[in-house]
């Protein structure tokens, strides 16, 4: 059996760039929050009201459960978060939970909405402000968010 002895200084030398190439490339994963193909109408703050209807909405996690304990139903209609952050609700029935994903929500610049999650790079953002829009240019009504308490 042959032994073949490499100096310490050339197994730095040949290990270098492997370390080096390995850090590059977990600093890639950071991938882009916005893609303008998906971007949303802006805000429509002139539309905005103080109206709210009994409809709440809870965090759990990276989605969000609307219930909606009104006797009215909405189909085609859109949900606001946080005055920026726009998706579509195909049908909101009477009586009717509807679970969606925060990461559909999306703003004017393509932006996605920070849920958080497992991989996430940035802290996740509050879901403050829910308003419900039952058509383009008609007025917004608000939803009543229900916030986890300390801890959860």
């Amino acid at each position: 059996m042959v032994s073949i002895m490499i100096p310490r200084s050339i197994t730095l030398i040949l290990v270098s760039p492997v370390l080096v190439v390995l850090s590059m490339a977990g600093s890639g994963c950071n991938l882009p929050n916005f893609d303008p193909k998906l971007a949303t109408r802006p805000y429509p703050y002139e539309l905005h009201t103080t109206n709210v209807l009994p409809i709440q909405v809870f965090r759990d996690g990276t989605h969000i459960e609307i219930v909606n304990s009104t006797d009215l139903g909405w189909t085609d209609a859109t949900l606001w978060v946080n005055q920026r952050y726009a998706a579509s609700i195909k049908q909101l029935a009477p009586g009717q939970r509807v679970t969606m994903n925060l990461f559909t929500f999306r703003d004017d610049l393509g932006e996605k909405f920070r849920a958080g999650g497992l991989f996430r790079t940035r802290p996740a953002a509050k879901v403050e402000l829910i308003e419900l829009q039952s058509a383009e240019g008609e007025p917004l009504v608000g939803l009543i968010s229900v916030m986890p308490g300390e801890g959860e």
